[in-house]
C-alpha cells in the first residue's frame, strides 16, 4: 500500500479530493432518489441516523455541562501561584503569533490589551505581529501598535509577509514566515532555550482571559511530554454577541457550544483557531504549511504522523472570546458568515493529506489513528448531510412516493422519527442553558424584554442550519471534488 501511494501519489490525491463531495452528494441523492425508488430503505435509514442524532445531542450536552464547570474551576484557580512551585518556570517564554490583513486597528487593540493584562509576567512574553506585504495600511497600524505597546512585553516584533512563488494567502503561510522568523530571532540571534519555549496561533480578533498564559505554562510545565503537545482552549463567539442578527447569533452560539464540548473529548480534540503547542515541536516538524489555507488541522496532523502518532492535544479550561461575523448591513452580514462556515468547511480539503499518511504512516498505534481519522471523516464527510436527513428525511419519502404512506413503516414513520427527536430537545434546553451562563451579560442598550426573547430565535435552527452548515458545507465539498479550490477571504468584522 505504501509503494502504491507513492508511486501514484498524484492520482490517489485527486481521488480522495473527489471522494467527501461524491459521499455527501451520494446521500442526499439517495434520499431523494431513494425515497422514490425504495422508500422503505429510506425510511430505516433515517430512523437510524435519528438515533445517532439523539446520541450527537446527549454527547454535547453533557460534555458542554462539564466543560462549563471546569472552566468555571479554572477561572478560580491561581495558575500563577501554581507554576510558582516549578523551579524552571522563570525559563519560560510565551511566543504569541497574531498574523492580521486588514483587520481594523481597534480590533488589534482590543488583543493586544487582553494580552497586556495577563498575570503572567510580561517579560516572559513575546508579541508577533504578522503583517502581509499586500496589507497597505498594515505598516501604519503597527507603527501606531509598537507605541502604544512599547515597553510592555519581553519583545514586540512585527514581521512582513511577502507571499512567495507556491504559496497560498492566508494564516498558515503568514504564520510560518513569522515563525521561522522569531525563532532565528529569538533563538539563533539572542539565545533563548527553544526547550523552554511555546508558541502560539492567535487570531487577530481574539482576547484572552487574564490567566491564560499562566495555565498555559503550568500545563508546560506540568506535562512530562511536554514537547508533543498542543494546548486547546474554549474560543467562545461572545464579543459582539449582542449585536448580531437573529441568524447567525444561532449559528454562532452552536459553535462555541460546539468548541467548549469538544474540550472534554480528548479522543477528538485537535487544535483549532486558537492554539498552543511547544514552539521546539512545530520547529521539528517543519512550521505550518505555506500552500494550504486551514492551518490548524494540518499542523496537528503533521505533527502527530511525524511524532509516531505521540501527540495529543490538552484542553485549556479557559474562555477566548472571538468577533462572529459582523458588517455594515444585515445581508452583509448574513453573505459574509456564508463564506466563513465556506471557509470552516474547506477543511475537508486537508482530509486527503489525513488519509494519505494514515496508509503511509508506521510505528503508530492503529488503534490511535483509525480513530483520528475515522472522527475527522465523521465531522467533514456528513458536514453538509446531516441537515437533510434530519429536516427533510421523515417527508420526502411520502411526498415522492404517495403510496408509501400507506404502509405500515409510512404511517409509523413521522411519529416514531418525531418521539425519537423529541429527545434532542431535552439536550438542547440543557445547551441553552450553559450558553445563557456563558456569554457577556447583557448590555444597557437591549431590554429585559429583548433578552428574554433570545431563546425564542432557535425556532431559526432549520434555516440557519441549511445556509451556514449544509449549504456552504456543500459548496466546500463540490469545488474540491471539481478542482475549483477555495481562495483566502478574511471574514469582515466591524
Amino acid at each position: 500500500m505504501r509503494k502504491f501511494i507513492l508511486k501514484y501519489d498524484n492520482q490517489i490525491h485527486r481521488f480522495l479530493e473527489i471522494l467527501p463531495g461524491t459521499v455527501s452528494w451520494s446521500l442526499i441523492l439517495f434520499l431523494l432518489v431513494g425515497g422514490f425508488v425504495i422508500p422503505v430503505t429510506v425510511a430505516y435509514f433515517v430512523l437510524l441516523f435519528d438515533v445517532f442524532w439523539v446520541y450527537k445531542s446527549v454527547t454535547i450536552a453533557i460534555t458542554s455541562v462539564v466543560s462549563y464547570l471546569r472552566i468555571k474551576a479554572s477561572q478560580g484557580m491561581n495558575w500563577l501561584g501554581e507554576v510558582k512551585f516549578f523551579p524552571e518556570w522563570k525559563k519560560v517564554r510565551h511566543v504569541v503569533i497574531v498574523p492580521t490583513y486588514k483587520e481594523p486597528l481597534h480590533t488589534l487593540q482590543r488583543t493586544l490589551t487582553a494580552l497586556a493584562k495577563q498575570d503572567f509576567p510580561l517579560k516572559q512574553m513575546t508579541i508577533v505581529l504578522a503583517t502581509e506585504a499586500r496589507d497597505e495600511e498594515a505598516p501604519a497600524k503597527a507603527k501606531a501598535l509598537k507605541q502604544e505597546f512599547r515597553g510592555k512585553f519581553d519583545h514586540f516584533f512585527v514581521t512582513r509577509h511577502v507571499l512567495k512563488k507556491g504559496e497560498v494567502a492566508g494564516k498558515s503561510s503568514n504564520a510560518r514566515h513569522a515563525g521561522i522568523w522569531v525563532k532565528k530571532k529569538l533563538v539563533d540571534e539572542l539565545g533563548y532555550d527553544l526547550n523552554f519555549m511555546t508558541v502560539t496561533s492567535c487570531d487577530a480578533d481574539h482576547v484572552y482571559h487574564p490567566k491564560h498564559f499562566s495555565y498555559l505554562a503550568y500545563k508546560f510545565l506540568d506535562s512530562p511530554d511536554r514537547y508533543q503537545r498542543f494546548w486547546q482552549p474554549a474560543v467562545m463567539f461572545y464579543n459582539n454577541f449582542w449585536r448580531l442578527p437573529a441568524l447567525t447569533r444561532v449559528a454562532n452560539t452552536f459553535a462555541t457550544i460546539w468548541n467548549t464540548a469538544l474540550l472534554v473529548r480528548t479522543d477528538r480534540l485537535i487544535s483549532c483557531q486558537n492554539y498552543s503547542a511547544s514552539f521546539k515541536m512545530i520547529h521539528e516538524a517543519g512550521y505550518w504549511d505555506a500552500d494550504v489555507i486551514p492551518e490548524d488541522y494540518r499542523i496537528f496532523f503533521k505533527c502527530f504522523y511525524r511524532s509516531g502518532g505521540k501527540v495529543e492535544v490538552e484542553p485549556i479550561y479557559l474562555p477566548i472570546h472571538a468577533d462572529a461575523v459582523e458588517s455594515t448591513s444585515v445581508w452583509k452580514t448574513l453573505v459574509n458568515q456564508y463564506q466563513q462556515f465556506k471557509r470552516w468547511a474547506w477543511g475537508v480539503s486537508d482530509d486527503p493529506y489525513i488519509i494519505k499518511h494514515y496508509f503511509l504512516s508506521r510505528n503508530i498505534s492503529f488503534f490511535d489513528k483509525t480513530i483520528r481519522v475515522l472522527r475527522i471523516i465523521e465531522d467533514h464527510f456528513l458536514w453538509p448531510v446531516n441537515w437533510f436527513f434530519i429536516t427533510l428525511g421523515v417527508t420526502l419519502p411520502s411526498i415522492l412516493n404517495p403510496n408509501f404512506s400507506k404502509t405500515v413503516i409510512g404511517y409509523n414513520l413521522p411519529r416514531l422519527s418525531s418521539v425519537i427527536l423529541t429527545f434532542c430537545l431535552i439536550f438542547l434546553a440543557i445547551i441553552l442553558a450553559v450558553d445563557a451562563k456563558q456569554r457577556p451579560p447583557r448590555p444597557d442598550h437591549v431590554s429585559r424584554w429583548r433578552a428574554a426573547l433570545i431563546p425564542l430565535e432557535f425556532i431559526l435552527m432549520p434555516i440557519a442550519g441549511f445556509f451556514f452548515t449544509a449549504l456552504p458545507g456543500l459548496d466546500a465539498h463540490t469545488r474540491l471534488m471539481l478542482g475549483k479550490y477555495l481562495e483566502y477571504r478574511v471574514t469582515e468584522k466591524v
